[in-house]
């Protein structure tokens, strides 16, 4: 299922950090949560990569 998600923001391929369980938008520099399993793909939730 992961791989029918995109970025939002950019419409480009996500990268799933299963550490952080978070996916990641290299392109718009964001990571978006992923709570009890569900993603949240909402920018404003996004953490912003450095």
């Amino acid at each position: 299922m992961l791989e029918a998600l995109v970025c939002p923001q950019t419409q480009s391929v996500l990268e799933y950090d299963a550490a952080a369980q978070e996916l990641i938008s290299r392109s718009a520099h964001l990571a978006y949560p992923i709570r009890n399993g569900i993603p949240v793909m909402l920018v404003d939730e996004a953490r912003r990569l450095e």
